[in-house]
């Protein structure tokens, strides 16, 4: 995911929202919902996803990735048919 996320942002798309949906393994997924305004020249963005199953852990790589400059834009928790529950973070920075 977190490839196609940085390949949608180097082509302008914008992070809008994200969502679960159960698959047919017997798990949930997460799904981003990304948007490109093809009117303007669209930004580009770094996107950066982060997945744990313990909050201490994700509270460590939020801060070290808001030291690097990238914002917090939306989190989502998931249950995985074979790993329980996963905490989905995604983070995002003006691409350089």
């Amino acid at each position: 995911m977190q490839k196609e996320m940085q390949q949608a942002g180097d082509e302008g798309y914008e992070y809008k929202g994200q969502t679960v949906f159960k698959t047919a393994f017997g798990g949930q997924e997460v799904v981003c919902i990304l948007e490109r305004d093809t009117s303007v020249n669209a930004p580009r963005w770094e996107y950066r996803l982060l997945a744990t199953k313990k909050t201490s852990t994700m509270q460590k790589e939020l801060q070290e990735a808001g030291e690097q400059g990238f914002s917090f834009v939306g989190v989502t928790v998931a249950e995985t048919a074979f790993g329980g529950t996963e905490v989905v973070t995604i983070t995002r920075r003006p691409a350089k």
